[in-house]
Protein backbone atom coordinates (compact mmCIF):
# COMPACT_ATOMS: atom_id res chain seq x y z
CA UNK A 1 0.00 0.00 0.00
CA UNK A 2 2.86 2.50 0.68
CA UNK A 3 4.48 1.73 -2.39
CA UNK A 4 1.71 2.44 -4.15
CA UNK A 5 1.07 6.18 -2.24
CA UNK A 6 4.78 6.82 -3.27
CA UNK A 7 3.90 5.86 -6.70
CA UNK A 8 0.89 7.82 -7.21
CA UNK A 9 2.48 10.91 -5.51
CA UNK A 10 5.67 10.56 -7.66
CA UNK A 11 3.26 10.75 -10.49
CA UNK A 12 1.42 13.69 -9.61
CA UNK A 13 4.43 15.23 -8.98
CA UNK A 14 6.01 14.65 -12.21
CA UNK A 15 2.14 16.07 -13.87
CA UNK A 16 2.77 19.15 -11.91
CA UNK A 17 5.98 20.04 -12.91
CA UNK A 18 4.95 18.95 -16.32
CA UNK A 19 1.90 21.63 -16.08
CA UNK A 20 3.98 24.60 -15.64
CA UNK A 21 3.00 27.49 -18.16
CA UNK A 22 5.36 29.05 -20.40
CA UNK A 23 7.93 30.94 -18.27
CA UNK A 24 6.45 29.75 -14.92
CA UNK A 25 9.12 29.29 -12.37
CA UNK A 26 8.62 26.59 -8.86
CA UNK A 27 11.03 26.84 -6.27
CA UNK A 28 11.54 23.68 -3.98
CA UNK A 29 13.51 25.03 -0.92
CA UNK A 30 14.73 23.86 2.02
CA UNK A 31 16.60 25.49 4.81
CA UNK A 32 17.48 24.03 8.25
CA UNK A 33 17.44 25.46 11.88
CA UNK A 34 14.66 28.21 10.74
CA UNK A 35 11.48 27.88 12.72
CA UNK A 36 7.80 27.56 11.02
CA UNK A 37 6.38 30.46 9.73
CA UNK A 38 9.48 32.83 8.45
CA UNK A 39 8.50 34.64 5.24
CA UNK A 40 10.38 34.17 2.13
CA UNK A 41 10.54 36.06 -0.89
CA UNK A 42 11.72 35.88 -4.36
CA UNK A 43 12.65 39.36 -5.77
CA UNK A 44 14.08 40.40 -8.77
CA UNK A 45 15.46 44.03 -9.58
CA UNK A 46 14.19 46.53 -11.20
CA UNK A 47 14.77 50.39 -12.06
CA UNK A 48 13.07 51.23 -9.09
CA UNK A 49 13.89 48.94 -6.66
CA UNK A 50 13.39 44.92 -5.42
CA UNK A 51 9.54 43.65 -6.23
CA UNK A 52 8.43 40.65 -5.16
CA UNK A 53 7.73 37.47 -7.46
CA UNK A 54 6.09 35.44 -4.72
CA UNK A 55 5.93 34.83 -0.97
CA UNK A 56 6.28 31.29 0.77
CA UNK A 57 6.13 30.52 4.30
CA UNK A 58 8.83 27.90 5.68
CA UNK A 59 7.15 24.79 7.66
CA UNK A 60 9.37 22.21 8.40
CA UNK A 61 12.67 23.45 6.52
CA UNK A 62 10.90 23.61 3.34
CA UNK A 63 9.36 26.26 1.18
CA UNK A 64 7.65 26.64 -2.04
CA UNK A 65 8.02 30.08 -4.27
CA UNK A 66 6.08 30.19 -7.77
CA UNK A 67 6.09 32.85 -10.33
CA UNK A 68 6.66 34.19 -14.05
CA UNK A 69 9.78 34.75 -15.25
CA UNK A 70 10.01 37.50 -17.64
CA UNK A 71 11.60 35.43 -19.96
CA UNK A 72 14.80 34.42 -18.17
CA UNK A 73 15.94 36.57 -15.36
CA UNK A 74 18.22 36.64 -12.24
CA UNK A 75 16.48 36.79 -8.75
CA UNK A 76 17.26 36.31 -5.31
CA UNK A 77 15.83 34.41 -2.37
CA UNK A 78 15.51 36.28 0.92
CA UNK A 79 14.34 35.38 4.08
CA UNK A 80 12.89 37.93 6.74
CA UNK A 81 14.99 39.13 9.10
CA UNK A 82 18.28 37.58 8.13
CA UNK A 83 21.20 38.36 6.27
CA UNK A 84 19.95 35.75 3.08
CA UNK A 85 19.94 37.28 -0.18
CA UNK A 86 20.76 34.28 -2.47
CA UNK A 87 21.07 34.81 -6.53
CA UNK A 88 19.23 32.25 -8.78
CA UNK A 89 17.94 32.27 -12.36
CA UNK A 90 14.63 32.11 -12.78
CA UNK A 91 13.31 30.08 -16.00
CA UNK A 92 10.48 27.50 -16.74
CA UNK A 93 10.80 24.39 -14.44
CA UNK A 94 11.18 23.11 -10.91
CA UNK A 95 13.98 24.74 -9.44
CA UNK A 96 15.61 22.56 -6.46
CA UNK A 97 17.39 25.10 -3.52
CA UNK A 98 19.16 24.20 -0.26
CA UNK A 99 20.02 26.84 1.85
CA UNK A 100 22.94 26.81 4.32
CA UNK A 101 21.99 30.11 6.74
CA UNK A 102 24.85 30.17 8.67
CA UNK A 103 27.49 30.11 5.46
CA UNK A 104 24.72 31.04 2.39
CA UNK A 105 28.33 30.26 -0.66
CA UNK A 106 27.84 26.71 0.66
CA UNK A 107 24.06 26.85 -0.45
CA UNK A 108 23.41 24.58 -3.99
CA UNK A 109 20.53 25.12 -6.17
CA UNK A 110 19.59 23.07 -9.87
CA UNK A 111 17.42 21.52 -11.61
CA UNK A 112 16.91 23.81 -14.50
CA UNK A 113 19.48 23.93 -17.02
CA UNK A 114 20.92 27.25 -16.21
CA UNK A 115 20.50 26.85 -12.58
CA UNK A 116 22.54 23.52 -12.63
CA UNK A 117 25.44 25.65 -14.90
CA UNK A 118 24.92 28.01 -12.21
CA UNK A 119 25.79 25.84 -9.11
CA UNK A 120 28.88 24.37 -11.68
CA UNK A 121 30.79 27.64 -11.15
CA UNK A 122 29.61 28.46 -7.65
CA UNK A 123 31.02 25.11 -7.06
CA UNK A 124 34.64 25.44 -8.90
CA UNK A 125 35.19 29.78 -7.78
CA UNK A 126 33.91 28.62 -4.06
CA UNK A 127 37.82 27.43 -3.58
CA UNK A 128 39.02 30.80 -4.95
CA UNK A 129 36.25 32.24 -2.44
CA UNK A 130 37.70 30.25 0.63
CA UNK A 131 41.25 31.26 -0.36
CA UNK A 132 40.47 35.07 -0.58
CA UNK A 133 38.07 34.59 2.96
CA UNK A 134 41.74 33.32 4.47
CA UNK A 135 43.82 36.16 3.05
CA UNK A 136 41.14 38.91 4.41
CA UNK A 137 41.00 36.73 7.72
CA UNK A 138 45.22 36.66 7.98
CA UNK A 139 46.21 40.00 6.60
CA UNK A 140 43.50 42.73 7.11
CA UNK A 141 45.00 43.86 10.49
CA UNK A 142 48.17 43.74 9.01
CA UNK A 143 46.72 46.22 5.82
CA UNK A 144 44.23 48.28 7.94
CA UNK A 145 47.56 49.39 10.23
CA UNK A 146 49.95 49.67 6.97
CA UNK A 147 47.48 52.25 6.07
CA UNK A 148 47.14 53.85 9.27
CA UNK A 149 51.22 53.97 9.50
CA UNK A 150 51.15 55.08 5.56
CA UNK A 151 53.20 52.35 4.82
CA UNK A 152 52.83 51.84 1.25
CA UNK A 153 55.00 48.93 0.63
CA UNK A 154 53.22 46.76 2.90
CA UNK A 155 49.83 48.10 1.18
CA UNK A 156 50.92 47.74 -2.15
CA UNK A 157 52.47 44.00 -1.63
CA UNK A 158 49.24 43.10 -0.02
CA UNK A 159 47.03 44.64 -2.92
CA UNK A 160 49.65 42.87 -5.11
CA UNK A 161 48.84 39.19 -3.58
CA UNK A 162 45.27 40.24 -3.34
CA UNK A 163 44.72 40.53 -7.08
CA UNK A 164 45.69 37.26 -7.89
CA UNK A 165 42.69 36.04 -6.30
CA UNK A 166 40.59 38.42 -8.65
CA UNK A 167 42.65 37.44 -11.47
CA UNK A 168 41.92 33.82 -10.58
CA UNK A 169 38.70 34.62 -10.45
CA UNK A 170 38.15 36.58 -13.70
CA UNK A 171 40.17 34.40 -15.41
CA UNK A 172 37.69 31.41 -14.93
CA UNK A 173 34.69 33.75 -15.78
CA UNK A 174 35.88 34.40 -19.48
CA UNK A 175 36.52 30.43 -19.28
CA UNK A 176 33.10 29.83 -18.24
CA UNK A 177 32.09 32.48 -21.04
CA UNK A 178 33.45 30.89 -23.82
CA UNK A 179 32.52 27.39 -22.55
CA UNK A 180 29.04 28.15 -21.78
CA UNK A 181 27.87 30.53 -24.94
CA UNK A 182 24.28 29.79 -24.25
CA UNK A 183 24.37 29.93 -20.11
CA UNK A 184 22.33 33.06 -18.86
CA UNK A 185 25.44 32.93 -16.32
CA UNK A 186 27.66 34.16 -19.21
CA UNK A 187 25.69 36.96 -20.00
CA UNK A 188 25.32 38.06 -16.75
CA UNK A 189 29.29 37.71 -15.70
CA UNK A 190 29.77 39.44 -19.15
CA UNK A 191 27.57 42.80 -17.95
CA UNK A 192 29.63 42.21 -14.33
CA UNK A 193 33.09 43.01 -16.81
CA UNK A 194 31.54 45.90 -18.55
CA UNK A 195 30.30 47.57 -15.54
CA UNK A 196 33.76 47.23 -13.84
CA UNK A 197 35.51 47.98 -17.09
CA UNK A 198 37.26 45.02 -17.38
CA UNK A 199 37.78 44.46 -20.76
CA UNK A 200 38.18 46.05 -23.89
CA UNK A 201 36.30 47.13 -26.44
CA UNK A 202 37.21 44.57 -29.07
CA UNK A 203 37.34 41.53 -26.37
CA UNK A 204 34.04 42.20 -25.05
CA UNK A 205 33.14 42.07 -28.89
CA UNK A 206 34.35 38.68 -29.09
CA UNK A 207 32.86 37.41 -26.21
CA UNK A 208 29.73 39.07 -26.85
CA UNK A 209 29.63 37.79 -30.69
CA UNK A 210 30.45 34.30 -29.29
CA UNK A 211 27.07 34.01 -27.21
CA UNK A 212 24.18 32.86 -28.57
CA UNK A 213 21.05 34.50 -30.26
CA UNK A 214 18.81 33.81 -27.12
CA UNK A 215 21.26 34.98 -24.99
CA UNK A 216 21.85 37.89 -27.49
CA UNK A 217 18.00 38.42 -26.96
CA UNK A 218 17.68 38.94 -23.54
CA UNK A 219 17.48 42.34 -21.39
CA UNK A 220 21.13 41.87 -20.59
CA UNK A 221 22.01 40.96 -23.56
CA UNK A 222 20.65 43.59 -25.33
CA UNK A 223 22.35 45.99 -22.51
CA UNK A 224 25.63 45.20 -23.20
CA UNK A 225 24.90 45.82 -26.98
CA UNK A 226 23.75 48.75 -26.05
CA UNK A 227 26.83 49.32 -24.21
CA UNK A 228 28.64 48.07 -27.10
CA UNK A 229 27.60 50.32 -29.85
CA UNK A 230 28.33 53.23 -26.64
CA UNK A 231 31.53 52.68 -26.23
CA UNK A 232 32.45 52.15 -30.26
CA UNK A 233 30.80 55.49 -30.29
CA UNK A 234 32.81 57.61 -28.14
CA UNK A 235 36.63 56.29 -29.05
CA UNK A 236 39.24 59.43 -29.28
CA UNK A 237 39.49 60.38 -32.38
CA UNK A 238 35.51 60.15 -33.67
CA UNK A 239 32.45 62.76 -33.51
CA UNK A 240 31.64 63.10 -30.83
CA UNK A 241 27.43 61.93 -30.44
CA UNK A 242 25.02 64.56 -31.02
CA UNK A 243 22.40 65.15 -28.39
CA UNK A 244 19.82 67.47 -27.16
CA UNK A 245 18.50 68.03 -23.43
CA UNK A 246 15.95 70.31 -21.58
CA UNK A 247 17.93 73.33 -19.35
CA UNK A 248 16.85 74.08 -15.82
CA UNK A 249 14.43 76.64 -17.29
CA UNK A 250 12.41 74.13 -19.34
CA UNK A 251 13.97 75.27 -23.04
CA UNK A 252 16.66 73.05 -25.12
CA UNK A 253 20.03 73.06 -25.60
CA UNK A 254 22.07 70.69 -28.30
CA UNK A 255 25.96 69.84 -28.16
CA UNK A 256 25.74 71.14 -32.20
CA UNK A 257 24.94 74.34 -31.21
CA UNK A 258 27.31 74.61 -28.10
CA UNK A 259 30.33 73.76 -29.62
CA UNK A 260 33.18 76.25 -29.39
CA UNK A 261 36.67 76.14 -30.54
CA UNK A 262 37.17 73.44 -27.11
CA UNK A 263 34.42 71.96 -25.75
CA UNK A 264 34.15 69.94 -22.26
CA UNK A 265 31.15 67.63 -21.55
CA UNK A 266 31.16 67.75 -18.31
CA UNK A 267 28.97 64.66 -16.74
CA UNK A 268 28.39 65.22 -12.90
CA UNK A 269 25.23 65.77 -10.37
CA UNK A 270 24.70 67.19 -7.44
CA UNK A 271 24.80 64.13 -5.33
CA UNK A 272 28.02 63.69 -6.87
CA UNK A 273 31.03 64.79 -3.72
CA UNK A 274 33.90 64.74 -6.46
CA UNK A 275 32.23 66.79 -8.80
CA UNK A 276 31.57 69.37 -6.59
CA UNK A 277 34.68 69.06 -5.39
CA UNK A 278 36.27 69.97 -8.87
CA UNK A 279 34.39 72.12 -10.11
CA UNK A 280 35.87 75.28 -8.63
CA UNK A 281 39.18 74.37 -10.92
CA UNK A 282 36.57 74.01 -13.62
CA UNK A 283 34.67 77.68 -12.63
CA UNK A 284 38.28 79.27 -12.63
CA UNK A 285 39.20 77.45 -15.81
CA UNK A 286 36.10 78.64 -17.82
CA UNK A 287 36.48 81.99 -16.17
CA UNK A 288 39.94 82.34 -17.67
CA UNK A 289 39.73 80.94 -21.13
CA UNK A 290 36.04 81.00 -21.48
CA UNK A 291 36.47 84.54 -24.24
CA UNK A 292 39.50 82.54 -26.26
CA UNK A 293 36.50 79.65 -27.16
CA UNK A 294 36.38 77.41 -23.90
CA UNK A 295 33.11 76.00 -24.05
CA UNK A 296 30.81 73.83 -21.81
CA UNK A 297 27.98 71.95 -21.43
CA UNK A 298 27.23 70.00 -18.18
CA UNK A 299 25.23 66.70 -18.08
CA UNK A 300 23.57 66.11 -14.73
CA UNK A 301 22.57 62.98 -13.59
CA UNK A 302 20.49 64.60 -11.19
CA UNK A 303 16.86 63.56 -10.49
CA UNK A 304 15.94 66.18 -8.09
CA UNK A 305 15.04 69.68 -10.31
CA UNK A 306 15.56 72.25 -7.14
CA UNK A 307 18.77 70.40 -6.20
CA UNK A 308 20.13 70.19 -9.81
CA UNK A 309 19.77 73.99 -9.59
CA UNK A 310 20.62 75.01 -6.48
CA UNK A 311 24.01 73.18 -7.39
CA UNK A 312 24.37 75.31 -10.18
CA UNK A 313 23.69 78.66 -8.57
CA UNK A 314 26.00 77.59 -5.12
CA UNK A 315 28.47 76.32 -7.20
CA UNK A 316 28.43 79.28 -9.65
CA UNK A 317 28.66 77.01 -12.94
CA UNK A 318 27.55 79.85 -15.53
CA UNK A 319 28.20 77.54 -18.48
CA UNK A 320 25.78 75.11 -20.62
CA UNK A 321 23.29 72.78 -18.94
CA UNK A 322 20.95 69.83 -19.36
CA UNK A 323 19.60 67.11 -17.18
CA UNK A 324 16.74 64.80 -18.03
CA UNK A 325 16.34 63.77 -14.48
CA UNK A 326 16.45 60.23 -14.77
CA UNK A 327 19.78 59.49 -12.61
CA UNK A 328 21.76 56.83 -13.84
CA UNK A 329 19.20 56.55 -16.52
CA UNK A 330 19.96 59.73 -18.62
CA UNK A 331 19.94 59.04 -22.20
CA UNK A 332 23.14 61.03 -22.69
CA UNK A 333 24.67 59.27 -20.01
CA UNK A 334 24.13 56.14 -21.72
CA UNK A 335 24.65 57.21 -25.13
CA UNK A 336 28.30 58.21 -23.77
CA UNK A 337 28.63 55.14 -21.42
CA UNK A 338 29.19 56.95 -18.39
CA UNK A 339 29.55 54.13 -15.89
CA UNK A 340 30.96 56.77 -13.01
CA UNK A 341 31.14 60.49 -12.28
CA UNK A 342 32.49 62.62 -13.01
CA UNK A 343 33.52 62.03 -16.66
CA UNK A 344 34.22 64.66 -18.95
CA UNK A 345 34.98 64.45 -22.46
CA UNK A 346 37.20 67.24 -24.54
CA UNK A 347 36.35 68.19 -28.45
CA UNK A 348 37.96 70.18 -30.72
CA UNK A 349 36.17 72.50 -32.80
CA UNK A 350 35.47 69.58 -35.29
CA UNK A 351 33.00 67.97 -32.13
CA UNK A 352 36.09 65.53 -32.43
CA UNK A 353 37.02 63.61 -29.04
CA UNK A 354 40.23 63.87 -28.23
CA UNK A 355 40.69 63.83 -24.73
CA UNK A 356 38.75 62.05 -21.51
CA UNK A 357 38.75 62.22 -18.22
CA UNK A 358 41.20 64.46 -17.71
CA UNK A 359 40.92 66.57 -13.64
CA UNK A 360 42.83 69.85 -12.63
CA UNK A 361 45.95 71.14 -14.14
CA UNK A 362 46.11 68.13 -16.62
CA UNK A 363 42.92 69.45 -17.84
CA UNK A 364 43.59 72.86 -17.70
CA UNK A 365 47.10 72.03 -20.14
CA UNK A 366 44.97 70.49 -22.61
CA UNK A 367 42.47 73.22 -23.22
CA UNK A 368 45.23 75.90 -23.65
CA UNK A 369 47.01 73.45 -25.72
CA UNK A 370 43.99 72.75 -27.73
CA UNK A 371 42.87 76.54 -28.12
CA UNK A 372 46.46 77.24 -29.58
CA UNK A 373 46.76 75.45 -31.90
CA UNK A 374 46.60 76.56 -35.57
Amino acid sequence: MKKIVFIVASVLLIVSCNNLKDNEFLIAGTIAGVENGKKVFVEVQTETGSVAKDTAIVTDGKFELKGIADGIDIGFIRIENMEINLPIILEQGKIEVEIVKDSIHKSTLGGTPNNDKFQKFNTETRVISEKVMKFEKTNGPAMQEARTNNDTVTVNKLLKEYKKFQDEMNDYSKKFIKENPDAYLSVLLLENFLMRQYLTTEEVKSYYNGLSKELAATKSGKKIKTTLDAMTAIVIGKPAPLFTGPTPDGKTVSLKESLGKVTIIDFWASWCGPCRAENPNVVAMYKELHEKGLNIIGVSLDKDADKWKEAIAKDNLTWAHVSNLKFWEDPIAKQYNVQAIPATFILDANGIIVAKDLRGEELRAKVIALLEAK
